[in-house]
């Protein structure tokens, strides 16, 4: 496991949410604060806040590629689609390794109801399951930056 895998592993297991030990140990080479990324990544976890949707490992790793590869020009259509090919290759892959994009597919419950996230606490999902998101979400970053 390489340093920044490990960093991103390391401070989801600190406490801070998946898309949050993403952007946080990568946005340091884009210009942001460690403070900045933590605040621009704090409503991804769980799926954007709980909700099941989209693995925040996810979401953190495609702000993060859009820092590196994103357009900054409206009539850059280039830059856009070589932007969306590397993002449809990163989903692409953490799919073909975990079956799902969707927090609620990967940890197999409704994170919005009260129960199934309790149920999902105690049989230990997120400290069992996530960190092992948030680093393919890490190794798979490494590769497109």
């Amino acid at each position: 496991m390489s340093e920044k895998v490990a960093a991103a592993v390391a401070c989801f297991r600190e406490g801070f949410n998946c898309s949050q030990a993403i952007l946080s140990t990568w946005g340091g080479e884009f210009g942001l604060e460690k403070e900045t990324s933590l605040r621009v990544a704090s409503a991804f976890g769980g799926g954007m806040a709980g909700l099941g949707e989209v693995c925040g490992a996810v979401t953190g790793a495609l702000i993060v590629i859009g820092l590196k590869h994103g357009q900054t020009q409206a009539k850059d259509k280039e830059t856009k689609d070589r932007n969306y090919a590397h993002v449809q290759d990163f989903t692409g892959r953490f799919r073909s390794r975990n079956g799902s994009l969707l927090c609620r597919e990967l940890l197999g419950c409704n994170l919005t109801t009260p129960e199934e996230r309790e149920m999902a606490k105690q049989k230990g999902l997120f400290t069992e399951r996530c960190p092992r998101f948030v680093r393919d979400a890490a190794e798979i970053l490494e590769d497109f930056l």
